[in-house]
């Protein structure tokens, strides 16, 4: 688990193709490696990967087939800049929200604007994870907690301030850049628990007004 928070910028310095899969290794900058050992979970623009392999100066990690299919990872390239967080600890503050490290979806950016010191992105979601975006809620872009400040169906906007664009990799954010995107977590499991009995089903169906008119959440 993770809270949102980037700790440290990192830099990717070898991504090796390995069996279908790839191995990555990612120079961790001012991420403090002192209590990382082998087997510990880093995330690296909310990719939850394991180190493999610590050599001093950051750490090599195993990429998936599933990982390669569901992120934006093919965007990265050796040179570029990720965001990085060590999974917390029970000491940890929890200064943004809990997140898994389980990407859901890949977004794109599609609007950057001045606001005051701050800058304003608009960005769109897969249409399936529109439903778990809520105006004032949390979610994460490329492993940073943020506040979501509108909604307009699967298009999302979020202010970021000087300090979250210095400390993290949203000052590169363009329009046509692919972001990885994770809900919050309740969201998900709240979708799950309203289908109460019928979650043990084969191919149970998803939350849609019938339902929640048949199980008495809504008023015809």
């Amino acid at each position: 688990m993770f809270t949102g928070i980037i700790e440290a910028i990192g830099t990717i310095r070898s991504i090796t193709p390995k069996g279908g899969d790839v191995r990555l290794y990612v120079q961790t900058g001012k991420l403090d490696l002192g209590d990382v050992k082998l087997g510990d979970s880093i995330a690296v623009n909310g990719i939850c990967l394991t180190a493999v392999d610590l050599p001093g100066d950051g750490f090599w990690a195993d990429v998936s087939r599933e990982t390669l299919a569901r992120t934006a990872f093919h965007q990265l390239k050796v040179g570029s800049k990720v965001n990085l967080e060590k999974a917390l600890t029970p000491t940890t503050r929890l200064g943004g929200h809990l997140v898994s490290g389980h990407v859901d979806g890949v977004g794109e950016i599609v609007k950057r604007e001045d606001n005051a010191r701050a800058i304003q992105f608009t960005v769109r979601a897969p249409r399936e994870l529109a439903k778990y975006i809520a105006l004032k809620g949390s979610i994460t872009v490329d492993g940073t907690s943020l506040t979501v400040n509108a909604v307009n169906g699967a298009e999302f906007e979020l202010t970021i301030v000087p300090h979250t664009l210095v400390e993290t990799i949203m000052d590169d954010y363009r329009p046509g850049r692919e972001v990885n995107l994770e809900v919050d977590l309740l969201a998900r499991y709240l979708e799950r628990l309203l289908l109460g009995d019928k979650a043990a089903e084969p191919s149970a169906p998803g939350i849609t007004e019938a339902f929640l008119a048949e199980n008495g959440f809504m008023k015809h």
